[in-house]
């Protein structure tokens, strides 16, 4: 619970007095204003969400479609949006599929909703941008796949998103992809500006019930973000700016996350980390996603995060050669020696620590869930910006020593 009315986090949104930073001002023109302008708007700080009526009614949003799952609505989450008589769509897996958003898409044009309010993690926010998409853009959803040359089809004539992230990981609420697996079965990226949320309301207060393996899970999907981010040999300063501070944030705060859930510093600094890995892999992702994302695909309910956390140690040893400085300077970051290795290592302890598997025999995966997983990673759009060269025999070595 928040402790005082003076905490650096705290945003009171009802009487008008915000404090965020010593710098914040209380003139009232700012209260208007969103906390952060960098990709999208950015409503950032504890309580934050309960302004959200408000702001749906300025933007003339009428009637929502709620997109989230059936846990967070069991928990009440939809309640504390504070949106009348929401229409919900919750019926959404750990991984979306196509059929997923269709169903959603169907809910949207029956109940003439004119917007959408994406309530969770990436699963429900991934979801609830493919339905604005194809609200207003014609079927099937796989021609819109960045493998395909999608984005050049996809148009700013969508309704509006309204992402309200529950977790600290995916940033899907302000990134420009959405992952989905498509009617074929592969889990591809639908990836445009035009993708990304109108606007986030990121509110520490709803990751307080996360369970301690989804707190986890998602907070290493936050680091691979970071991390890959930052050896993405593609040439952008601000976002390797962005994802080394976010890792430094993450990697001091995920613990503390683990052990005390309810710990509001520590929850407001993760759930600025997710959202700093996600505004950073504007330049890129690479290996660890590439790997993760046909495996997400499959009908076994593995985690993203979870894949993440197992595949990032074996991936930072395959891509230091071709990444030293960047690898160094992580080590830095989070406190370890410099070389590969050792950051590395770093990851597997902190993945032990906070209670991950560390293999993916572990989390359910068996040797012929592997068939094909080598290829398809390298088609996967995140092995364009990975630092070294990926190739079938470098991914089939990677899962081996994975598994």
């Amino acid at each position: 619970m928040l402790r005082d009315s003076t905490h650096r986090y705290q945003h009171q949104f009802n009487n008008k007095s915000v404090k965020m930073t010593p710098q914040t001002t209380h003139h009232k023109l700012l209260m208007n204003l969103p906390t952060i302008s960098y990709l999208t708007d950015i409503y950032f700080g504890v309580g934050i969400v309960r302004g959200l009526p408000e702001y749906l009614q300025h933007a003339g949003i009428h009637r929502p479609l709620v997109v989230t799952d059936a846990v967070l609505q069991e928990l009440g989450l939809v309640d504390r949006l504070g949106i009348p008589s929401p229409v919900v769509f919750s019926d959404i897996p750990t991984n979306p599929r196509e059929a997923d958003v269709m169903a959603g898409l169907a809910v949207f044009r029956h109940e003439e909703c004119d917007g959408i309010v994406a309530l969770g993690g990436g699963s429900p926010i991934d979801c609830a941008k493919c339905v604005s998409l194809l609200a207003t853009h014609p079927e099937p959803l796989e021609q819109y796949a960045l493998i395909f040359n999608g984005a050049m089809h996809i148009t700013p004539d969508k309704p509006p998103v309204i992402a309200v992230p529950t977790t600290a990981g995916t940033g899907s609420e302000v990134g420009r992809a959405a992952l989905v697996t498509t009617a074929s079965g592969r889990k591809l990226g639908i990836i445009s500006k035009h993708m990304i949320p109108t606007t986030a309301w990121c509110d520490p207060e709803l990751t307080f019930d996360m369970p301690a393996t989804l707190t986890a899970a998602t907070g290493m999907d936050a680091i691979s973000h970071c991390v890959e981010t930052f050896c993405s040999p593609k040439f952008n300063p601000v976002a390797d700016a962005i994802a080394i501070d976010g890792l430094s944030r993450a990697w001091t705060n995920l613990p503390v996350v683990v052990e005390r859930p309810q710990d509001v510093d520590a929850r407001a600094e993760m759930m600025i980390a997710a959202l700093q890995g996600a505004l950073a892999f504007q330049k890129g992702l690479g290996l660890v996603h590439s790997l993760s994302h046909p495996l997400g695909a499959l009908d076994k309910r593995l985690h993203h995060g979870t894949l993440n956390a197992v595949f990032l140690p074996h991936v930072i040893r395959y891509n230091t050669p071709c990444c030293a400085e960047p690898i160094r300077r992580m080590g830095q970051a989070i406190g370890v020696g410099s070389a590969g290795v050792d950051v590395a290592a770093a990851m597997s302890d902190m993945n032990r620590q906070i209670g991950l598997p560390a293999t993916l025999r572990d989390m359910g995966v068996i040797k012929e869930d592997l068939a094909g997983i080598a290829e398809a990673a390298v088609e996967d759009h995140s092995s364009a910006t990975n630092p070294r060269p990926v190739t079938i025999e470098a991914c089939q070595e990677l899962l081996t020593t994975a598994f």
